[in-house]
C-alpha cells in the first residue's frame, strides 16, 4: 500500500497562491498516476489534475491556465503549484495514486485550502 502525505495548504487571499506537496512512501515512477481531487463544503469531491509516469499531464478546465502539477521524482513528490486563486478553489485537496497497472489507489488524508479576502 502506497502511503501519501500532503502539506501546504493555507488561506490565502484571492489572486495569491499556494503550492501543495504530496510525498509518496515508494518510488512515484512505479506509480501510473498521481493526482489532485478536491471537495468543498457541501459538493462533491471533483478531479482537479493528473500526471502519468510516462510525463502527461491533464486538467480540469475550471483549472486550466492557473494550476499546474509538476513531479520530482528523486523526493517521490508532487505538487500542485495554484496561480490566481479564486474563493471557489476553497476545498479540501487530496492527492491521489493509482498503481500496479491501475488496480490499487491511494488516498492522502487531504489539506485544506482557503481562499477569502
Amino acid at each position: 500500500q502506497v502511503q501519501l502525505v500532503e502539506s501546504g495548504g493555507g488561506l490565502v487571499q484571492p489572486g495569491g497562491s499556494l503550492r501543495l506537496s504530496c510525498v509518496a512512501s515508494r518510488n512515484i515512477l512505479s506509480i501510473n498516476i498521481m493526482g489532485w481531487y478536491r471537495q468543498a463544503p457541501g459538493k462533491q469531491r471533483e478531479w482537479v489534475a493528473s500526471s502519468t509516469s510516462g510525463g502527461s499531464t491533464n486538467y480540469a478546465d475550471s483549472v486550466k491556465g492557473r494550476f499546474t502539477i509538476s513531479r520530482d521524482n528523486a523526493k517521490n513528490t508532487v505538487y500542485l503549484q495554484m496561480n490566481n486563486l479564486k474563493p471557489e478553489d476553497t476545498a479540501v485537496y487530496t492527492c491521489n495514486a493509482a498503481y500496479d497497472n491501475f488496480r490499487l489507489t491511494s488516498w492522502g488524508q487531504g489539506t485544506q485550502v482557503t481562499v477569502s479576502s
